[in-house]
């Protein structure tokens, strides 16, 4: 047995013991097969790692996110399971290549267009080279145990392959158009957005209501209104039926226009004048209209952000200077109704860089959604339904069940899924053209004079595939058949629909499977107050400082510990640090007993003591395997921590010092430390290299699950076990109200029949080392000067003579008893008064009541006391 340090260091031991791992190969499950860890016919459990975007370091919550994966992966690793947890990191295209264009800017005042495409993207492949190097040390500090051997980028030669075939297949299939369609814009990005790529922020601004020939408008946007010549009522609003199709000659912002009234169900009767002109250009709703009636569409702003020639002289001004003149001309023409001052906007905003986003009428690549087309399986269906069917079915679980709601309610109202993006940094759209000839494929074209498309594919294009373009698709299918559908998919509800509906998508069209079993939400990590984390309000937790600080397994717990899926969790220093506390607590519970001489690891119980420590550690290793099964982590951990400290720790460690032995201690720690293992690998690792004994396997992550059938269970022992522990309880809680000094060991007498005095008189040892007595003695009278500890079975007489002085302590204890009895006789008044009742806030005046009761069950206790004195 090898010595153990006084106090577990965590720098002395994790990046060594990660290494080790790293070394012996078992992250890969091919190496588990081989040495008999698993088998090739073991059930597979396979999770992709959400790929961190290769825009910088890892923030907390990924670190929230590898600690759940990891924990699960360990899991089902130990459990036999054919276990693979693929790497890997995702190039972001807009994000990266907008970060790479601000250190260019800001380091050589540069722009891209200054470099040229070649030059740029050299720059941005430097840094992704030097940000995924960042990312694996992080996750490596992390403890993750990712097979590294099957490590993919979104933006590889593989993954490059398969998002060229899936496009091709696409479009072959006539689910990808290039279309002259209204699209999100980002005139800082200068590419198109999805359309859950923009957000929705909201901002107090202006709305304008205007004179349009006989009807007032409203609308926030009068920089728009330079082409609007249609007039749209409701068709059964009477006002305007004898107006229907005809036209008239209206004055407006560069002068008169000629305007037809046209009836439509999209206008509104109750609200306004119950008229709306339209702005196709630059409007969804306006765009699908001019559609359907065949109105003309008019750009008004271009890609710049600017007004276009159709402005007039206004042509080349930015939107908010155009907004403010476009109003003043109108005013001046007196046809400025009015102005609310105080409107709230639902401005939408570019989920990246935070700039205004513009309908714009652009020729873009498009998904289309609602097309009908052939499955896999020979039906007739569309990419939406598809997505609704995987988890109608079942097939795909959402936990907690409630986004299912949310999902839905996205995919119900999808749009057709704009693709294609103006930039340079990403997978280059597989289509060439050659004059008026065009090609798709997956390979370049043959011959001279092709060019390729200079747009680059959504970065949630080749994300979609992250199930299984990691997996070898579509070159081998070996990895794919062992490990795909993949078990669970463990995200942030955040992205729910950015990728996870989008990987259904994929997954179901290409290979005609579900990506996933299950998805795992999990929530944000906010602060101690609950405020969402951010540089503004300098409340970030940095896991690698916290890391360093704390150990990684403390991070990892306090990331576990108190999260529950689909809900936000807190996080300080302060619960990081009581979690470094545990970590020294099951380090010195291990030291404690690995010093123990005497027999090997066994979990043979003779006594009742035995018995009832064997028996609670079958039910924890039973209780938190379904817990680890049922995705309740946090309930799984807090079953552990509490049987470690308080069972383990408080209670039979301590009967141990009186009834030794050692084996079964080492028994216990055994499954201990493999029940800790998914959630502390490190210092388990670490108590597990001091304690194996020969024939034991290499490294606990790659030891066998505890099985709670092969650990003894006695439910008798359980209840007469919980009887002892009652009574040394009741004479710790007396003693304490007594302030009987904790270290002075009293004698005690005890009035009781048989058998109940024969069971504490067989425990007497046990019940005076935890009790702190002196001696344990039977009685049929009570002492004089002695405090009562009165039980079902059974009579405490606590001896107090010599060791308090009972004068002064009653005393004490009816002075305290006046001062309680005149706080109740305060709060009773308090909350007698009506009006205090009625007008305080409601957990104010619950905040009282509580105080009165609790105040009155004191007086209660005291009472006991003086009676017991």
């Amino acid at each position: 047995m090898k010595d153990l340090e006084k106090a577990y260091n965590p720098k002395d031991f994790e990046d060594a013991i990660y290494k080790k791992w790293e070394a012996s190969g078992f992250f890969n499950p091919d190496a588990c097969i081989k040495e008999g860890v698993s088998s090739e016919d073991a059930d597979p459990y396979s999770i992709v790692l959400p790929p961190p975007n290769v825009t910088g370091t890892l923030h907390i919550g990924h670190a929230m996110m590898l600690a759940i994966e990891d924990l699960m992966i360990r899991y089902h690793r130990m459990k036999g399971d054919k276990t693979l947890w693929a790497p890997g990191t995702d190039h972001a295209a807009i994000a990266t290549q907008n970060k790479v264009e601000k250190i260019l800017f800001e380091n050589e005042k540069k722009t891209r267009h200054d470099l040229g495409r070649e030059k740029f993207l050299k720059k941005v492949w430097e840094y992704v080279g030097k940000s995924q190097e960042t990312i694996h040390k992080q996750m490596r500090k992390m403890g993750s145990s990712l097979d590294w051997s099957r490590e993919a980028f979104t933006l590889d030669e593989q993954r490059e392959k398969a998002v060229r075939t899936v496009f091709t297949k696409m479009y072959d299939d006539g689910l990808i158009e290039r279309g002259h369609r209204i699209v999100n814009w980002c005139t800082r990005c200068q590419s198109t957005l999805a359309d859950d790529e923009v957000e929705y922020k909201e901002r107090q601004g202006k709305f304008y209501y205007l004179k349009y020939g006989p009807v007032v408008i409203g609308t926030a946007r009068p920089e728009t209104k330079f082409a609007d010549k249609v007039i749209v009522v409701h068709p059964d609003d009477k006002r305007y039926k004898d107006m229907h199709g005809k036209k008239l000659t209206v004055p407006w912002i560069t002068g008169d226009i000629e305007a037809t009234f046209v009836a439509d169900e999209v206008a509104d009767p109750e609200l306004g004048s119950g008229a709306m002109t339209i702005t196709p250009a630059h409007s969804f709703v306006d765009f699908e209209l001019a559609q359907k009636h065949g109105f003309e569409i008019k750009q008004i702003i271009d890609t710049d952000g600017k007004l276009t020639d159709v402005a007039g002289d206004l042509a080349g001004t930015g939107v908010k200077e155009a907004r403010k003149k476009v109003v003043e001309i109108l005013d001046k023409k007196g046809l400025l109704d009015s102005v609310d001052e105080n409107y709230i906007h639902n401005l939408s905003v570019c989920y990246r860089c935070g700039t205004a986003v513009e309908p714009l009428v652009s020729s873009q690549w498009f998904v289309l959604v609602n097309k009908k087309f052939k499955s896999k399986s020979g039906k007739k269906t569309t990419l939406k339904m598809l997505m609704q069917d995987a988890v109608r079915s079942g097939d795909v679980r959402i936990i907690p069940e409630r986004f299912e709601k949310t999902y839905f309610h996205w995919i119900d109202n999808l749009r057709d899924w704009c693709i294609s993006r103006q930039i340079w940094f990403g997978h280059q759209i597989p289509v060439w053209k050659k004059d008026e000839e065009m090609y798709v494929g997956v390979d370049a074209p043959k011959g001279d004079c092709w060019e390729q498309d200079p747009d680059t594919l959504d970065t949630w294009f080749s994300s979609g595939l992250w199930t299984f373009s990691p997996l070898g698709w579509p070159d081998s299918e070996k990895d794919l058949k062992r490990f795909h559908p993949t078990s669970v998919l463990e995200t942030g509800y955040d992205i729910l629909f950015f990728w996870v509906a989008r990987m259904i998508l994929m997954s179901t069209y290409v290979l005609g499977e579900v990506p996933f079993k299950d998805v795992y939400l999990h929530g944000l990590v906010r602060d101690e107050k609950g405020r969402k984390m951010s540089k503004s309000l300098d409340n970030t937790i940095d896991p690698l400082v916290v890391s360093a600080e704390y150990g990684t397994d403390a991070v990892r717990l306090s990331l576990v510990l108190g999260q529950t899926p689909g809900n936000d969790s807190r996080l300080s220093d302060k619960k990081i640090a009581g979690f470094r506390n545990f970590t020294n607590k099951l380090w010195n519970i291990g030291r404690y007993i690995l010093s123990q001489e005497g027999e090997e690891a066994h979990l043979n119980a003779e006594t009742v003591p035995e018995k009832w420590i064997v028996s609670r550690l079958h039910m924890v290793t039973k209780k938190v395997g379904e817990d680890i099964d049922d995705y309740a982590f946090s309930r799984a951990g807090e079953r552990l921590r509490d049987f470690t400290w308080n069972e383990l720790a408080d209670w039979y460690v301590e009967i141990s010092k009186v009834q030794p032995n050692p084996g079964l201690l080492k028994g216990i720690l055994d499954v201990l430390i493999r029940l800790w293992h998914p959630f502390m690998p490190f210092v388990t690792e670490a108590l597990f290299d001091k304690s194996k004994s020969e024939g034991d396997r290499e490294f606990l992550m790659i030891s066998k699950w505890p099985d709670a059938e092969e650990i003894s269970y006695d439910p008798q022992a359980i209840e007469l076990f919980d009887h002892i522990k009652g009574v040394i309880s009741s004479i710790r809680s007396t003693r304490a109200l007594l302030n009987v000094p904790a270290a002075k060991k009293i004698d005690c007498a005890v009035a009781a029949n048989n058998p109940p005095w024969e069971i504490i008189d067989y425990h007497s040892d046990i019940i005076k080392r935890l009790a702190r007595l002196e001696s344990l003695t039977r009685t049929t009278d009570a002492p004089k000067q002695s405090a009562t500890v009165a039980l079902r079975h059974a009579a405490f007489y606590l001896q107090l003579d010599g060791v308090i002085d009972i004068s002064a302590e009653k005393k004490r204890l009816q002075k305290e008893q006046k001062q309680l009895a005149q706080f109740v006789e305060r709060l009773e008044k308090k909350l007698a008064n009506e009006k205090f009742v009625a007008n305080a806030q409601h957990e104010l005046v619950e905040a009282e009541r509580l105080k009165l009761a609790d105040t009155q069950q004191k007086i209660v206790t005291i009472e006991t006391q003086l009676k017991n004195l």
